[in-house]
């Protein structure tokens, strides 16, 4: 029996969407859009998520021309003729971050310090020539010109504003002001709070709804009428910040234990208070009997704690990650602690996933290259 040929172009509308929607990352949809014209004209291209809006800031109700910056993190693989030893690395990946500025330039960030990585291309690479796999993404206020607006301290979209028709129907919820959480939509006058009455420490959203967690350690979900639905019962043990952690489909809570140290600002010329992170305690929800359990070891499996975003890796999957760890951030306080040995250690000293080779790096120092190093997108 002859083999039956098929025309992949005649394919339904609705199958094609149907496939964009399973897999929704930018660039295998700039991929997908690019196999024939009929193809593309099925598929209409993502929104752009850098969209400057008046927006009142928490707490004041005072109006600031603000919008929302976003970085990806990506598993990117280098092809072979730039990778330093393709014979015993080649299925190996390195993890980047890929920003955008104000302007809408891309350019390459170190995951975890957030400093610029440039390339040794002038005009920049397109980085659909590399095998790149989106791994989370993070959410960040800021006014024009790239400043921060100070008290609000995480922030998620909800929808995935790529996929909607309008930026409308997007919901910004947000951590601010010591843990209030609340809510506002395009053309809102103010702030809405789901809930004052608690302290939250991280929001995440999770198998398509918005999950928090507050300072006990007590797990809930925002239902479409606003309110919070209990999850989970409270920690056994109350550290000082948790975090919200998916890793294979399944939802962690990872409790910071830290001491406070004085150290001296540089900005601000004088000492202040900072914490000191000296270990952590991982559970996982039993969600037939309702209980947590701690979870002694990860595996092959990495946490990667950062101050915007928190999410999981494989270490099999990069060059030179250990498993049984956990990679973590917040402001001045950085480190690598191990799950095995219990210490922490300098993760500059045990990031090899966080460098990229010798020969894809710009040699060039100055601040104004690194700066303007762009990252190409077709479409």
């Amino acid at each position: 029996m002859g083999k039956r040929r098929v025309d992949w172009s005649a394919l339904p509308t609705e199958l094609l969407r149907s496939v964009v929607e399973a897999n929704p990352d930018r660039n295998d949809v700039v991929r997908f859009r690019s196999v024939c014209a009929s193809w593309r004209s099925a598929i209409p291209p993502p929104c752009k998520i850098l969209f400057p809006f008046l927006l009142p800031l928490p707490s004041t109700g005072f109006y600031r021309r603000a919008y929302v910056f976003h970085r990806t993190f990506y598993r990117l693989k280098l092809p072979d003729d730039v990778n330093p030893n393709p014979s015993t690395c080649s299925s190996k990946s390195w993890l980047v971050k890929v920003g955008e500025s104000e302007i809408g330039l891309k350019y390459l960030l170190n995951p975890l310090s957030n400093l610029h990585v440039g390339f040794p291309f002038q005009k920049g690479i397109n980085i659909l020539d590399y095998q790149v796999v989106k791994v989370s993404k993070e959410y960040k206020l800021k006014c024009l010109r790239d400043m921060s607006i100070v008290g609000v301290n995480k922030l998620v979209l909800f929808p995935d504003p790529e996929w909607n028709s309008s930026v409308k129907d997007t919901m910004i919820y947000a951590l601010y002001h010591e843990g209030k959480l609340g809510y506002v939509k395009y053309g809102d006058s103010n702030w809405t709070l789901v809930d004052d009455l608690c302290h939250y420490d991280d929001i995440i959203v999770y198998k398509g709804k918005p999950y928090v967690v507050d300072n006990w350690g007590i797990v809930s979900w925002i239902d479409s009428s606003m309110k919070l639905i209990e999850f989970s019962p409270p920690l056994p043990d109350f550290g000082n910040q948790k975090h919200l952690v998916e890793s294979r489909g399944e939802l962690y809570v990872v409790d910071r234990f830290f001491d406070t140290e004085r150290r001296f600002d540089h900005h601000l010329r004088e000492y202040r208070v900072c914490p000191k992170t000296f270990t952590f305690d991982v559970y996982k929800l039993d969600q037939e009997c309702g209980r947590w359990v701690r979870v002694e070891n990860l595996g092959d499996q990495v946490f990667i704690l950062g101050n915007d975003c928190s999410f999981s890796v494989s270490a099999t999957e990069f060059f030179g990650c250990k498993g049984n760890c956990i990679y973590f951030t917040y402001e001045d306080d950085n480190g690598v602690f191990d799950q095995k040995t219990g210490k922490i250690v300098n993760f500059q000293d045990q990031c090899p996933l966080f460098s990229l080779p010798p020969s894809l790096l710009c040699s060039k120092s100055s601040s104004k290259w690194r700066i303007m190093c762009m990252v190409q997108w077709e479409d």
